[in-house]
Formats: structure tokens, sequence, C-alpha cells
């Protein structure tokens, strides 16, 4: 749930001072009219992928506050959102009382999203994962994420942008496995890599078929 309700009893479940200003102001930047796609609804398609994976979290609430604040800043002008919102995290967890070793490890999650980084635990690889988990959605839904990424990047011309979107889909699936964790694999690494290709496809005004 990405309402202030669930944000309030984490903050109780981990021995926080609640930070209700902190779960507004995190609302306002993800309804900023710049963003298509990392929006509140992103946020909350993570935090259902949370609902079923959370389990195997060493520490489930700190990724679940990681959700909340891993695209706090989103500029696509900028190479620095990630360390921007991890810096935020950072801030308004030390505030509310969490540990050195809490604002650590939410930290290095947000930061783990950040593109070509190496998860350095279990819990980044998770994190890694439900963040990207919309390769393998449904083909409809990720023709809309991929129309929405398009969107978010509107000032850039349309070659640039493809020639740019096709490598990094290509690198994508050049990787010997997109999602790091087994329960990903198992559920979206074959979905993930029929819509890559299929996308690709589009770019190129390749035929549609075997695949």
């Amino acid at each position: 749930m990405s309402n202030l309700a669930r944000w309030s009893e984490i903050f109780a479940e981990m021995g926080l001072r609640g930070d209700p200003l902190t779960h507004a102001e995190l609302r306002r930047h993800y309804s900023e009219p710049s963003r298509a796609y990392h929006t509140l609804h992103h946020v909350a398609e993570c935090l259902d992928l949370f609902e079923l994976v959370g389990g195997f979290a060493r520490h489930p609430r700190e990724l679940e506050l990681a959700i909340w604040f891993h695209d706090g800043y989103y500029d696509v002008r900028r190479a620095d959102n990630e360390l921007r919102s991890a810096e935020w995290a950072a801030s308004a967890l030390t505030a509310a009382g969490a540990s050195a070793d809490v604002v650590e490890r939410i930290y290095g999650l947000v930061l783990a999203t950040a593109a070509q980084a190496e998860p350095q635990t279990d819990d980044e690889c998770l994190m890694i994962d439900i963040d990207q988990a919309i390769f393998g959605a449904r083909p409809a839904r990720y023709a809309e994420y991929e129309r929405q990424i398009r969107q978010e990047h509107r000032h850039v011309p349309q070659s640039l942008y493809q020639s740019v979107r096709k490598k990094d889909l290509r690198d994508a699936l050049l990787r010997p496995h997109i999602y790091w964790t087994d329960w990903f694999r198992a559920r979206y690494e074959a979905m993930a890599r029929s819509n890559i290709q299929r996308a690709l496809r589009r770019m190129t005004g390749a035929p549609l078929s075997g695949g």
C-alpha cells in the first residue's frame, strides 16, 4: 500500500519517529508533471511486488522504505538521481532516529537501482528486481511503459532516443540473466526477453512475428 497509514506503520515497526511531511513531499515529487512512468503508480506496482517477495528480505521494512525513496528525485537530464534520492533517504531517516546501520543499508538499496549498479547484498538484488519487474510485465503493460519512458525523454530527438534506447535494450539481452533472484527469473525472465525483443523489432521496423 502506498498510503500514509502504511508509511506510518513502517516507522512505528522500526521504532522511528513518524514523518508524514516526508511522505507528502515524496508524493509531490512522484506527481511532477515531467514524469510519465516514474510516478506513484510505479511505486504502487513495486509495493505490490514487495508484498509477494518481502518475506525473502533480510530487512524487509528497510526494503519497503527504499522502494518509496528510490525515485524520489527523477530528472532525465541528470545522472545523479539515485544518489540524490539515497541522500534524501539518509537525511530523512537519520532525522527520524534510524541507526547508522539502518541508514547505510537503505542508502545502498536506493543506490542499487542506478544503471549498471552491481548489488552487494541479497536485499539489493531484490530491490533491483522489483524495480526492473516491468520488463517482464504483460506485453500491453510493457508497451505502455515504453511509451511512458519516451514521454519522459520527449525533449530528445527521435533518432537519438531510439539509438540510445536500442543499445540499452540490446545490452540487457546480452546479460546472462535480466534478473538477479531465482524468484524473478522463474516468473519474469522469459517474458522480459520477449518484451525487449518485441520492442527492438518495433524500433527497427522488423516484422513482429516469431516471438
